[in-house]
């Protein structure tokens, strides 16, 4: 099965805010959507299962409400789309995973994207299952089992590659700044049959990315030249004013898509707005998606 599909991410709200915060988001996407004109072309939410992360992260983490809860209380707002997450796989045990997917297939996840350790812990690191394993583990449980793509990352063609191997179905990628995705899946194409469905990520970077530098933060790669210049690209958006910016993201979108459009893969679009919806986010989104969309 594949989901050709918008997806929308949305982040569980702090514990503090609670169930009004959930709702609060739930009903401003439909009414981002409206205005932007994209009303009913989201498919599905992507709802991220966040842990503890490194202390230098530019935003501090509180403690977010549970996927399962949050699905619960956003699904009955948003009637007609479904439910994606990620699920951190890495500190739970083989039978302790599997009770959790199963509440969360029960719960109408529709794919789950297992996720492993921070990037201060080696992979393989961690008491629980490794995301490859979970690939495997939980093929006859889980129908749609997804993965994280970085294509700038170093070796990242045989990690893919074995990942696809274990069982992986489809790929989320990392937020894409650069067309590096391009060239990564048709060298891949040229020297694998796995054509997994790959859900391409944007990213609406506000004027606030200056100074919190968080998107900087999440795609950072220290020595890593094809970051560097992503990260210099994310620095120009945020500088940029309302219409040149999303004039880049635009141009940057048409290079994407051109570039694996005909490389064999289902495609999916991934969309995020790391500081939170908004009317440009949502606006930016609905320019991208008049040039290309997988639902069209």
């Amino acid at each position: 099965m594949t989901f050709n599909t918008i997806a929308l991410e949305l982040v569980p709200p702090n514990v503090e805010r609670g169930a009004e915060q959930a709702i609060d988001d739930a009903r401003k996407v439909l009414q981002l959507s409206a205005q932007a004109g994209i009303a009913g072309r989201i498919g599905h939410v992507m709802m991220p299962g966040l842990i503890a992360e490194e202390d230098d992260r530019p935003v501090e983490m509180k403690p977010k409400l549970d996927v399962l809860d949050f699905w619960s209380i956003i699904k009955p707002e948003l009637p007609g789309l479904s439910g994606l997450c990620t699920q951190v796989t890495a500190f739970m045990d083989e039978q302790s995973l599997r009770r959790r997917l199963d509440e969360l297939l029960r719960a109408g996840i529709e794919g789950v994207v297992f996720v492993g350790v921070p990037r201060t812990m080696a992979d393989g690191e961690g008491s629980g299952v490794a995301p490859t394993d979970a690939l495997s583990i939980y093929r006859e449980l889980v129908a749609n089992r997804g993965v994280i793509l970085i294509p700038t990352r170093e070796g990242e063609a045989g990690r893919f590659g074995f990942k696809c191997d274990r069982g992986a179905t489809f790929a989320q990628t990392q937020l894409l700044y650069s067309d590096a995705i391009t060239e990564f899946l048709a060298e891949f194409a040229k020297n694998s049959d796995h054509r997994p469905e790959i859900l391409l990520s944007f990213g609406f970077v506000p004027k606030i990315e200056n100074r919190v530098g968080f998107i900087n933060w999440l795609i950072q790669d220290p020595g890593n030249a094809a970051v560097a210049d992503e990260q210099e690209f994310v620095k120009t958006l945020a500088n940029s004013e309302p219409a040149q910016k999303r004039k880049l993201m635009v141009d940057l979108y048409k290079r994407v898509i051109d570039g694996v459009a005909d490389l064999g893969y289902p495609l999916s679009i991934h969309l995020e707005a790391t500081y939170g919806i908004s009317a440009p986010a949502f606006e930016t989104f609905a320019e991208m998606l008049d040039y290309w969309s997988p639902t069209s």
